[in-house]
């Protein structure tokens, strides 16, 4: 019940606020824009494999449109995520109210997984915009459900991921603009940590390119449901999890 009730606080105030709609333009607009170039661009490539039989060999609507889309609404995500989560600990914090949630009650562990449920149900929601795309170009071609699929999937972990670790740095300020930058930031150097693999040698390359986001992200758009990519994901997730109870408990333990 705990965690019903602080999800629906934090849905309200999505709402009520003009968060959740600035969220909604910017993914809306950035993802309309990425989407309208990448199939304008394979309507140009179909033309020119029609004057070309062996060139639409290499041609399909998997490599040319949903793995881009894929990639690209990640990007999106990596700026979208730290707005979303920026206030859900920081301005608790900043106006004194994270003192009276915690007296309520409900368990620190129901106050993260109903903040945490809220945002996530925000993201499910940017991505349900997104598969107009795919029903567009279902529209003109046929699309392949299993890649189809599975991106999402990977979308889906994606984002869990991304909103665990901002609502870990969330708890730790009190600053809203501070959290927002902040979990930007480390997103960014987990998003490029992999283009760094190739100048470095041995175990360290082998990390980089663990750590590295795009390369979990990018076999669930070939269709392709790794383990380790499944691993890696709800790792980050539950060990951000983790991570932001013990900051609530620490909170509560300091009165």
């Amino acid at each position: 019940m705990g965690v019903w009730a602080i999800f629906k606080k934090e849905m309200r105030l999505y709402f009520t606020s003009p968060v959740a709609y600035v969220v909604f333009t910017f993914f809306l607009l950035g993802m309309g824009g990425f989407f309208y170039n990448i199939f304008a661009f394979y309507d140009q490539m179909s033309r020119q494999a029609a004057m070309n039989p062996a060139f639409a060999r290499d041609l399909n609507v998997t490599d040319a449109i949903l793995r881009p889309l894929f990639s690209n609404t990640g990007v999106i995500l990596l700026f979208v995520v730290p707005m979303v989560t920026m206030r859900l600990f920081a301005e608790e914090k900043r106006s004194g109210t994270i003192e009276l949630l915690l007296t309520f009650p409900v368990r620190d562990g129901e106050v993260m997984l109903g903040k945490f449920a809220a945002a996530m149900a925000l993201v499910l929601v940017l991505l349900g915009f997104t598969a107009l795309y795919p029903a567009i170009v279902a529209y003109f071609t046929r699309v392949e459900w299993g890649p189809l699929l599975s991106g999402y999937l990977g979308l889906m972990l994606l984002g869990g991921a991304f909103l665990a670790v901002g609502l870990l740095i969330s708890s730790l300020t009190e600053n809203q603009i501070i959290a927002s930058v902040v979990t930007f930031f480390t997103l960014l150097v987990f998003w490029i940590i992999g283009w760094f693999a190739d100048s470095v040698g041995g175990n360290w390359r082998v990390l980089f390119q663990y750590l590295s986001i795009p390369e979990h992200l990018d076999s669930f758009g070939k269709g392709v449901i790794d383990t380790k990519d499944v691993v890696y994901y709800l790792t980050a997730i539950v060990l951000s999890l983790f991570l932001t109870l013990r900051a609530l408990e620490s909170k509560r333990w300091r009165g």
